[in-house]
């Protein structure tokens, strides 16, 4: 992918069949990934440290049994290992998933 923009994102996460994340970048411990989730979101908890970035939409944000709002450009950080997820979220959420550092059990 030549430019990680929003919209390029999105559009190659809707070239991508029955899946709601796709991977655009990989170098070292760092990926990245846009998500977008439909109706609710099943992830769990994940084996590296993770950075939101809020492209779209909002809702809810739960991370280690505390629940936020979130919208449009807010940054959310869950450490390894710690149970998250969205919730509550308008159709048009999509946001940028970093996932970076050492993999941690």
């Amino acid at each position: 992918m030549n430019r990680m923009t929003p919209q390029a994102g999105l559009d190659r996460l809707a070239q991508t069949r029955d899946t709601v994340f796709t991977t655009l970048f990989e170098h070292g411990s760092l990926r990245v990934e846009i998500y977008r989730p439909v109706a609710s979101d099943l992830q769990q908890p994940h084996s590296k440290d993770e950075a939101y970035v809020v492209i779209s939409g909002s809702g809810m944000f739960m991370n280690g049994g505390v629940r936020q709002p979130f919208i449009p450009g807010e940054v959310l950080f869950v450490p390894a290992g710690v149970e998250h997820r969205f919730e509550d979220f308008t159709e048009d959420f999509a946001t940028w998933v970093f996932f970076f550092g050492p993999e941690k059990e």
